[in-house]
């Protein structure tokens, strides 16, 4: 793999890893097991431990000392650069500012110690464009994304001097701040938002006229769970997971396959237009209509399919599916001391709700109902703009700042994220 830096500073220098720092990663666990975590210890992080703008130190498993000490590379110092080197997270990095207590890592995340360089630009120069455009390259070739301790050696670092360094890092950690709470204020606006909606709906299902009814009167049969354990195969029949419910239409295409074979075990299953499909397992609240490009696909253990009668509007039923009533309800049924929660098909036929016993009513429902999700999808994907902006615009600073397409003794990011070719 050869990755090329972007034209330097003249008097910047150019380099790669393993000549400014060391980089080691636990080889195997050397037998650990998550049986071997300790109340109390030494501090072992993993992955989701260094997802975030700092280290999170508190939730996090512990081991022996014996553990601790057998990889004494691994004891973690202040000014260490971590990389996470295995799965999805592949590629996120964080830099350890303090220590609160002794810590080592897991097999995941390789620790790269500067030796010529300042830990906190390294870590900015990781978090690049031009290095996770490395990463990437390398993750798309493989089943279990990896990177291996060869490919992090030899990714490019470019080098101003020290002093120039830590005024880079200083420069980045005010405005990288600075978008991160935007970014989070974004998503608590997205939270915010959910929730009036979720009250507007359940206040619209709340007419006095309607019904009390249960779930089960409204479907021609009873609610199914789909294939148990799916075998993948490059033709075969589509196959729709939970998070396929997100934007079931515009992922037709792009859906997983099962065998021929598989899909007729679990024929009554198999989908028809205006079926409505329901995530039962962990993730609750998602549900979608199934559209006519998708009859004859089959859904997965942790979707559940229901098939309406033919005055119970599909639509209406798959909005009733999302609010906060039947969440409540599909929490006391579940309970939250698991981590999987799983939702029972004759729990689920026995939900109650209010439905409207006439034509008019239900057409008139459907109306309100359709209105408050277009407003909804139209006010969250406003939000969902400008936070893929705001991430945008923090990578852009990063790499432009990094790569020295600007001095940042003179720039502001309030007037940089604008523009910034990189």
């Amino acid at each position: 793999m050869t990755v090329e830096l972007p034209a330097l500073p003249a008097h910047w220098g150019n380099s790669r890893v393993d000549r400014v720092a060391s980089v080691n990663a636990r080889i195997g666990w050397k037998a650990l097991t998550a049986a071997e975590y300790q109340p109390q210890g030494f501090t072992f992080l993993s992955t989701p431990n260094i997802k975030g703008r700092e280290i999170d130190f508190d939730n996090v498993n512990y081991i022996t000392e014996f553990r601790y000490q057998e990889s004494p590379e691994l004891k973690l110092r202040e000014g260490d650069v971590l990389l996470a080197k295995d799965g999805n997270t592949l590629g996120i990095v964080n830099l350890v500012k303090y220590l609160p207590r002794p810590a080592t890592v897991n097999g995941s995340i390789a620790v790269i110690r500067p030796t010529g360089i300042d830990g906190a630009f390294l870590r900015y120069v990781l978090a690049s464009r031009v290095t996770q455009a490395a990463i990437n390259m390398l993750k798309g070739g493989m089943g279990v994304p990896h990177l291996f301790q060869w490919d992090i050696n030899r990714l490019p670092v470019p080098v101003p001097p020290l002093e120039e360094q830590r005024r880079i890092a200083d420069f980045l950690d005010v405005e990288t701040a600075r978008i991160d709470r935007l970014t989070q204020l974004r998503s608590r606006q997205a939270g915010l938002l959910e929730e009036r909606f979720g009250l507007a709906l359940d206040k619209a299902f709340e007419n006095a006229t309607y019904e009390p009814t249960r779930l089960k009167y409204l479907l021609a049969v009873k609610p199914r769970y789909g294939v148990l354990v799916p075998q993948y195969s490059d033709s075969g029949v589509r196959f729709i997971r939970v998070n396929d419910l997100l934007d079931l239409a515009g992922r037709a295409d792009s859906l997983a396959k099962i065998p021929d074979e598989l899909s007729s075990q679990y024929a009554r299953t198999v989908t028809r237009p205006g079926d409505v499909l329901l995530s039962v397992v962990g993730t609750m609240g998602r549900s979608a209509v199934v559209p006519p490009q998708l009859a004859g696909a089959n859904v997965a253990r942790a979707v559940a399919s229901l098939r309406t009668r033919h005055e119970v509007s599909p639509e209406l039923l798959a909005t009733w599916l999302t609010t906060p009533s039947f969440l409540r309800q599909a929490s006391d049924v579940t309970g939250s001391d698991t981590a999987q929660p799983t939702l029972g098909m004759e729990d689920l036929s026995n939900f109650r709700l209010s439905w409207p016993v006439d034509e008019r009513g239900r057409d008139e429902l459907l109306l309100v109902t359709s209105t408050i999700r277009r407003h909804q999808r139209e006010l969250t994907g406003v939000l969902e703009v400008q936070r893929r902006v705001l991430t945008e615009r923090r990578q852009a600073l990063i790499t432009a700042a990094v790569t020295g397409q600007f001095d940042v003794s003179t720039a502001s990011g309030r007037n940089v994220t604008d523009g910034v070719n990189a």
